[in-house]
């Protein structure tokens, strides 16, 4: 036997003998935003964003961070819807704003390789829609002037619909 197959064999044993928790149940279940909610959220999105005079893309994906709802501006450039959707992304994946993640993901601190990946966005614009404590989604803006503007249409946004929010 070589190494690998005689590792591999350990793993497998060791997993073997873990016990199986006696209540766990066969199915999960879980909250998602409706299609109807997504759309709000995206629309209260766009809104605080002009109220502002921003031009901007604004994606909604659910908890998974699949895509929902994407708005684009007229004027928001044509990088702002992938970028937006990454972002979304990007908080459901890590399970963090990505305001938050843009500090502590600088080159030379401990999460620094996370940037590294597959279409993880470090900047800020993706914020956690959470409803009774579960996160249901996010939202993701890009085409403002920065990180921050960015994260606070979106958290504006979420506000607006709030009372949906609650089950």
């Amino acid at each position: 036997m070589n190494a690998k197959t005689l590792t591999a064999t350990a793993l497998a044993a060791i997993l073997a003998s873990l016990p199986v928790a006696a209540e766990e149940k066969a199915l999960i279940s879980y909250k998602v935003l409706s299609p109807g909610t997504a759309l709000e959220l995206a629309q209260a999105t766009l809104a605080a964003c002009r109220k502002e005079g921003y031009q901007v893309a604004v994606a909604v994906v659910d908890r998974s961070g699949t895509p929902q709802v994407m708005l684009r501006d007229r004027y928001a450039g044509q990088h702002t819807p992938g970028t937006a959707t990454r972002k979304a992304w990007t908080a459901t994946s890590f399970r963090s704003d990505t305001l938050a993640m843009a500090e502590e993901t600088h080159a030379g601190k401990q999460q620094s390789g996370v940037r590294f990946v597959d279409n993880a966005l470090m900047l800020g614009g993706g914020v956690l829609v959470e409803a009774e404590g579960s996160i249901v989604g996010a939202v993701g803006i890009s085409g403002a002037p920065s990180g921050e503007a960015d994260d606070a249409c979106a958290r504006a946004g979420i506000k607006a619909i709030e009372d949906k929010l609650l089950f």
